[in-house]
């Protein structure tokens, strides 16, 4: 089992992943015969504490998304563990669920299409204390108007509905919803990348306030290797199902080892014209999750790969202080 822990400290853990993964069947016919696997997330491991930000970051289709909805149950994991304040929750009912989905919440990439159009702003924040009954009655009204004004919204627009408010108020509306039930964790699903840059950085700055104020655990899913860097404070990186490399933020931006992330880290582009730097264009395109290589996942577009990393798969390690690579070449 592969293993990536972050540098929590004394902090108490909130979420602990151990060998997560989630292979999606291809049924085929009319008869529904299994044509194939999707090996979306195989084999993830990490660790988020109390007031840490954990970015996963990785181009599209790597599983990002997957892990997410797989840690929230929205999904079923193949196999693997999901701890919540120490407690596997990995197999249980619905019923014996419904407590921990108040300490786990998700903020949504599209803030319009994850907000129901025909109810009010008031009603989608209110409507988790009404499901969970952590509040009613006038109590429920008072929550939700302190909820808005936290988030930057006007208690007058609680009566609204969605498409009265712009794309930053609309996902205001989805933290604020994310809130509502006092959670620890909250998993944000690309949570700007709807947005116009400007915006990105206000929603960032109250998700960071936030945190500060209430101490609560991300992790922060995203493509954008600037929006990670502003959040986190570990960075895990996944390519095709599994994370390649996992350390701090300021070592992955100055001493990142995996061949995969220099590649990334390389693509971001210099906002300054006089600066020059070496380009390197990844050869190939992305392996099929349906039939991915073997050995090491990325050795069909590495410049580096030895015929030990085609036939042999490289195992997550530490290779340095806080920092672990899967890479047979560190």
């Amino acid at each position: 089992m592969t293993e990536a822990h972050a540098a929590n400290g004394n902090r108490p853990v909130v979420l602990e992943v151990r060998d997560l993964k989630k292979h999606f069947p291809i049924r085929k016919g009319l008869l529904q015969r299994a044509g194939g696997t999707v090996f979306a997330v195989d084999g993830v491991s990490f660790s988020i504490a109390h007031g840490e930000t954990l970015g996963l970051v990785g181009e599209s289709g790597c599983g990002k998304s997957t892990v997410g909805r797989t840690i929230l149950r929205l999904i079923e994991p193949t196999s693997g563990s999901i701890r919540i304040d120490g407690r596997d929750i990995t197999h249980l009912s619905k019923t014996e669920l419904r407590p921990y989905r108040r300490q786990m919440q998700i903020i949504f990439q599209d803030p319009f299409s994850s907000l129901d159009p025909r109810m009010s702003a008031g009603d989608i924040v209110a409507e988790p204390m009404r499901v969970h009954r952590t509040a009613a009655g006038r109590d429920v009204r008072k929550r939700v108007a302190e909820l808005f004004e936290r988030v930057g919204l006007r208690k007058a627009q609680m009566d609204s509905y969605p498409h009265q408010f712009s794309g930053g108020q609309r996902q205001r509306i989805g933290i604020a919803r994310a809130l509502a039930l006092q959670p620890k964790l909250i998993i944000g699903d690309e949570p700007v990348s709807a947005l116009d840059v400007s915006i990105q950085a206000q929603v960032l700055n109250l998700m960071l306030d936030l945190q500060r104020e209430m101490g609560l655990a991300y992790l922060f899913i995203s493509h954008n290797l600037a929006v990670v860097e502003h959040l986190s404070h570990h960075i895990a990186v996944m390519y095709l199902g599994r994370i390649v490399e996992f350390t701090d933020k300021r070592t992955l931006f100055t001493k990142a080892l995996h061949p995969y992330t220099e590649s990334l880290l390389l693509a971001v582009p210099v906002p300054d014209p006089r600066v020059k730097r070496a380009k390197r264009v990844l050869q190939g395109d992305v392996p099929s999750p349906i039939n991915p290589p073997s050995g090491c996942h990325f050795h069909t577009r590495c410049p580096y790969a030895v015929e030990r990393c085609r036939a042999e798969t490289p195992l997550l390690r530490e290779v340095k202080p806080g920092q672990m690579v899967a890479c047979h070449l560190r």
